[in-house]
């Protein structure tokens, strides 16, 4: 399952990981969140142990969201050594998240 990122545990969980970090910008309301959030989950398992797969509530942690600019959801963003390297704006199909994570490993 996916980590639940929040304002208060961000810095911990992807600033300061050594491994690969998705992060998966969303919101409850947000019907393009829905289409992809199977594939957020997904790759959770399957990078378990390689990656860090995570998912922001952009309405319950409005400090992350506004520090990286995220103005549209779903946003995904992939961050290596506390930076960010990539990001997908929009729902898209899986290949397209699972291609940009493997380029980080």
């Amino acid at each position: 399952m996916a980590l639940e990122i929040t304002d208060g545990n961000f810095e911990e969980l992807v600033m300061k990981s050594d491994k690969p970090v998705m992060i998966d910008f969303w919101a409850v309301w947000c019907g393009p969140c829905r289409m992809i959030a199977p594939f957020v989950e997904e790759m959770a398992k399957e990078y378990d142990g390689k990656a860090v797969i995570g998912k922001v509530d952009v309405d319950s942690n409005p400090a992350v969201a506004a520090q990286f600019g995220i103005r549209n959801i779903p946003t995904v963003l992939f961050v290596k050594d506390g930076k960010v390297v990539d990001k997908q704006v929009g729902a898209c199909p899986k290949t397209v998240l699972t291609s940009k994570m493997d380029a980080l490993i």
